[in-house]
């Protein structure tokens, strides 16, 4: 594996499994230090070894990015730490409860837009200043088809998608015009993880492309590079 990314720091959040935890390890692969964020430390812990073990090199952060001032505190921890920040991959989402429009309980809605959107603004106003002091940042969101085609029982999670694509765009956008900050939305397309399995619980897994397939696709836009606001659908 070539080491493009040799002497980058790069943060994946949802670091813990699924698409974040094969991205992180395919970033660090690539020679990047990666900064893994989710909730869960004992899982992390156990992607941060498998980063060592292929001789790569990483920092776990345990957190809920439905904290906002969480995300704060960790952008404060990692400033005082490293100058900027290269390469960011929002990946952390939650799917919540499909159901019709009419039936969605409006506490789960909150907790959907909170962690779907909200903790993500906090997120890049939080590392902006470290995203603009990279001589060429590469911001990625992961997102769904559902949050720009529209689907029965899935509107809670398309409209926060929706709302996430808006708002990251948006900064991409604005980066464009004054930076090097260059941001990309990616659709993974039907992924095996354990969100999928939860939206489709009679699919079978094996029929589905595994998360190191996006991960191998993420890793490369970071390396190479992309158009500002570069949008993408993972084949597959």
């Amino acid at each position: 594996m070539t080491q493009d990314l040799k002497d980058k720091l790069a943060l994946v959040t949802g670091a813990s499994r699924g698409i974040g935890a094969a991205t992180a390890i395919a970033l660090a692969a690539r020679g990047a230090h990666v900064i893994l964020t989710a909730r869960t430390a004992a899982a992390l812990e156990e992607v941060e070894q498998a980063i060592f073990d292929a001789g790569g090199s990483a920092t776990i952060a345990p957190l809920d990015l439905a904290q906002s001032d969480s995300i704060a505190k960790l952008a404060t921890a990692i400033g005082e730490r490293w100058q900027a920040l290269d390469v960011m991959v929002l990946n952390a989402g939650m799917l919540g409860t499909l159901a019709a429009v009419p039936a969605i309980d409006a506490k789960e809605f909150a907790q959907v837009l909170t962690l779907n959107v909200s903790a993500q603004l906090a997120l890049l106003q939080a590392f902006d200043p470290m995203l603009r002091r990279s001589d060429g940042a590469r911001v990625i969101g992961v997102t769904s088809s559902v949050g720009r085609t529209p689907r029965a029982y899935w509107g809670a999670y398309g409209a926060s998608k929706a709302a996430f694509e808006t708002l990251l765009e948006a900064y991409g956008d604005e980066m464009a015009e004054i930076g090097r900050i260059r941001v990309a939305v990616l659709d993974p397309g039907a992924t095996r993880t354990k969100m999928r399995a939860r939206a489709y619980p009679g699919e079978d897994p094996a029929s589905v492309k595994p998360p190191e397939m996006v991960a191998e696709r993420i890793a490369t836009l970071a390396v190479d590079g992309f158009e500002p606001n570069h949008r993408e659908r993972v084949a597959g």
